[in-house]
């Protein structure tokens, strides 16, 4: 298996990426494509005594500054465009980078293209809940929604939840204001109509509404919403977990007594720590692109981008592209689905 990652993408570019590659190539023994400006690399590597990936030389870098919607059609030599090209062109069996999330989403939509009847890919990461996670899906790419859309992103959330994630009957929920079924706008109502009547025919298997507090209650494997709701959700979440982080550092550290509890209680903190760690964790998916493309966190380390790539290795074991394929016909609303944009 070949993994091509967009060496010149993220905050800590190229060193970080290229540590992180390096770890990836010697741990999990898969193939590596590094793409960037070949000087630079070539020195990363040679700082890690690495010599078995292969680089591709790239002399540009979409930066944040970039307009995500033409980046990667204005920079042609970009190093994200060259590895989508290189994924799209069959030189490897998935693509990862922490560059620009719109420049990703658009490249990887443009060039790679959408799975033949996906109206809209989206942006899938998993939150730390319940026994096997939460995916949240979407959140942040494609701010408004169809009802469609919404029923397209349960079955690839599904089909994700089961096959990389491990949950044997993922449950499906539809993020709203209220868990009645006659809560939410029109999107929300048409969008609980066609969930449950995928529910019912057995193809999803799909619990009706669900509210924020629920992502992580257990309730769910799977919580569907826009990517509006779904990026201020996972973003107050974030928010949540940084403070809930620190104030419990302000208690350990309060007293004596509160130190000596601290020092008993050190492993299972680690453990819980790094289950809320997005280095540890990883980037996400893009479900309802024809091949396998993960983002990494833009701040990513080393760590961070080797999880990200030990995702995409899932991915790419999982062979949920070829589910998403075989189910196509039940995930489209009459033909308005067809056609491939």
């Amino acid at each position: 298996m070949r993994i091509i990652i967009d060496a010149m993408g993220g905050d800590n570019a190229p060193g970080e990426i290229v540590k992180g590659a390096v770890r990836a190539r010697r741990e999990l023994g898969v193939d590596i494509t590094l793409v960037g400006r070949e000087a630079e690399v070539r020195q990363c590597l040679a700082a890690e005594n690495c010599e078995d990936i292969e680089v591709v030389n790239a002399t540009e870098v979409i930066t944040m500054e970039d307009d995500p919607s033409t980046a990667t059609r204005r920079k042609k030599d970009a190093s994200m465009t060259v590895a989508l090209n290189l994924l799209r062109d069959g030189k490897g069996d998935a693509m990862v980078s922490a560059g620009s999330t719109g420049a990703l989403l658009t490249g990887a939509t443009l060039i790679v293209k959408r799975i033949r009847g996906i109206r809209r890919a989206a942006l899938a990461p998993v939150l730390p809940a319940g026994e096997h996670g939460v995916l949240l899906i979407d959140c942040g790419a494609n701010v408004e929604c169809s009802s469609e859309y919404l029923l397209q992103f349960a079955y690839m959330g599904s089909f994700y939840a089961k096959t990389v994630m491990g949950a044997e009957n993922p449950r499906v929920g539809l993020v709203n204001v209220g868990t009645e079924d006659t809560k939410g706008g029109a999107m929300q109502h048409e969008t609980f109509a066609l969930l449950k009547k995928a529910g019912e025919e057995g193809r999803i298997n799909f619990v009706g509404n669900i509210e924020g507090s629920d992502v992580f209650g257990g309730k769910v494997e799977v919580a569907v919403c826009d990517g509006f709701t779904g990026n201020v959700l996972l973003k107050g979440c974030e928010g949540v977990i940084k403070f809930m982080m620190h104030a419990l550092k302000d208690v350990f550290y309060k007293s004596t007594k509160n130190k000596l509890a601290a020092l008993a209680l050190k492993k299972d903190f680690t453990l819980m720590k790094d289950t809320l760690d997005v280095n540890k964790v990883g980037g996400t998916a893009l479900l309802g692109i024809s091949k396998p493309v993960c983002k990494a966190h833009g701040s990513s380390n080393a760590e961070s981008l080797f999880a990200t790539v030990r995702q995409a290795k899932h991915v790419v074991d999982s062979n949920i592209i070829g589910q998403i394929k075989e189910n196509i016909d039940y995930m489209r609303i009459g033909s308005s689905g067809d056609a491939e944009a």
